[in-house]
């Protein structure tokens, strides 16, 4: 049969009996009786097929064999024991924990792991802030816990739970003419430079579904690849854009830029805590994905305002 398919207690009866040297005082330490001992130290030299313990008077001794195999049976030991602690560390909010968010949600996903790190302040935290089409190779690649975004992906089988709304709208500058309107028809917009994101963006592919849907076809464009510089280039007066309000939201407190009241927006979409379908989350990581549930709208809201 072999050493490998040993069983874990038959290890720990041979690493007592070497310890205690004595297979009745192993027994008192196991709660075994000593024949039942003797039967387990049995069993183990029949799978090894050499002795293991010679008796010297009254004293048990380990033969060579039972030097080589007690090394094993404490390596093992010692290894579930470390795991189990581990294990133990995680139920009690320790561990790492590895997450992906799309650009447009850097602006609040740092507010909720700082508020979610004050009542787990053991927890190491990887986070990586990509355009969507990144976060989505993430996912598929199983290299992140979970995942902040938008709209979850398709054609991968993943578990998506929304946790808070998600807010786009057109922006320009508070100066712009069409600026401070109670309504507009999306169709004054057709003479405009539209300031857009780059493939792969979220963000962009909710502003394409929207002119689909309204069979509108912008004049010009100007892609970008961040917010935030989509943000300087409409305060500038380059154009008008397509963005989350979540991303501009000090801008508008300050009145640097506005919103453009656009028939059919905001459009309002949702947050979503993303993993892949099979993946065992850890500990942690349950923990932070039922954390944005119960509070991730309110520490948005007090983030952005």
């Amino acid at each position: 049969m072999g050493l490998s398919r040993t069983s874990l207690r038959r290890l720990h009866v041979l690493e007592a009996v070497a310890r205690h040297r004595s297979v009745s005082r192993a027994a008192a330490e196991l709660h075994l009786t000593q024949p039942a001992v003797s039967m387990q130290l049995r069993q183990l030299e029949a799978e090894c097929g050499v002795a293991l313990l010679e008796q010297m008077g009254r004293r048990l001794d380990l033969t060579p064999a039972g030097r080589e195999v007690l090394e094993c049976a404490r390596a093992v030991i010692a290894r579930l024991r470390d795991t189990g602690e581990a294990l133990e560390a995680l139920k009690g909010g320790a561990g790492e924990l590895s997450i992906a968010a799309v650009s447009t949600a850097k602006y609040h996903v740092p507010k909720l792991l700082a508020e979610f790190r004050r009542q787990h302040p053991r927890v190491r935290v990887r986070l990586s802030i990509s355009n969507r089409e990144a976060v989505v190779r993430e996912l598929t690649e199983n290299t992140v816990d979970l995942a902040v975004m938008g709209t979850p992906p398709r054609g991968l089988d993943t578990v998506a739970q929304p946790f808070a709304e998600h807010p786009l709208a057109f922006i320009a500058a508070p100066d712009h003419p069409l600026a401070g309107r109670k309504r507009l028809p999306l169709a004054r917009l057709a003479g405009e430079t539209f300031l857009i994101r780059e493939p792969g963006s979220g963000t962009r592919g909710a502003m394409e579904r929207f002119f689909a849907a309204h069979r509108f076809r912008p004049h010009d464009t100007i892609e970008m690849s961040s917010n935030e510089t989509l943000k300087q280039a409409v305060m500038a007066g380059l154009g008008v854009s397509f963005l989350s309000l979540h991303t501009a939201g000090l801008e508008l407190a300050a009145r640097r830029l506005a919103v453009l009241p656009v028939s059919g927006t905001p459009i309002m979409r949702a947050w979503h805590v993303v993993h892949r379908e099979k993946k065992r989350l850890a500990p942690v990581a349950q923990a932070f994905k039922a954390f944005l549930v119960e509070h991730g709208a309110r520490a948005i809201e007090q983030a952005l305002g």
